[in-house]
């Protein structure tokens, strides 16, 4: 079932659920379901009507941060120049893609579901409205195909998560910017 075709409530445990596993899963792996269900504030056999297996809770968690962080855009773009706001955008995107690098089966299973296209196109328009804006700002060059942008951006959340790997991430996402000028 659709969690918009849910009643009130369930849609508000659902809510209450993704955010208790939200904040307990950024700090430890290894959370127990029990874990997120009592900081939701729900009995267990409401978070197993919401989400029948950990993998199932990870993966609509996973998608749900993306769509939220796609959802930044006119708040970037409200605050700052549009090349800025590219720049921060995808910088939040590759500390995020960084930080759930260690999800391991459970996104390699996202690639036999519908997750991959629940947050691509997210991603991409999102990404696409940046650019465009920034194009039209004139700060960078026309006709960029997101698509590309977003491929060479995975370099970004391929470096190592050390302090060296910070550093490296800031000069590949130079070359990429100054790529698109």
């Amino acid at each position: 079932m659709n969690p918009k075709d849910q009643r009130v409530d369930a849609q508000h445990n659902r809510a209450a659920i993704l955010a208790a596993a939200h904040d307990l899963l950024s700090t430890h792996k290894t959370v127990s379901l029990n874990a997120i269900a009592k900081k939701a504030g729900v009995a267990n056999g409401t978070l197993y009507r919401h989400f029948s297996t950990r993998e199932e809770l990870i993966l609509e968690l996973y998608c749900h941060d993306v769509q939220r962080h796609a959802d930044t855009v006119d708040q970037l773009l409200q605050e700052m120049e549009p090349l800025a706001a590219l720049r921060v955008w995808i910088e939040q995107l590759a500390v995020y893609a960084r930080m759930k690098h260690g999800l391991g089966e459970a996104l390699t299973k996202a690639a036999e579901s519908n997750v991959v296209q629940r947050t691509y196109q997210p991603v991409i328009q999102a990404l696409s409205c940046l650019l465009k804006k920034a194009e039209d700002a004139g700060q960078i060059r026309s006709n960029i195909i997101p698509d590309d942008v977003l491929l060479v951006a995975g370099a970004l959340w391929r470096v190592p998560q050390d302090q060296a790997g910070i550093k490296q991430a800031e000069r590949l996402l130079d070359l990429i910017l100054r790529g698109l000028r």
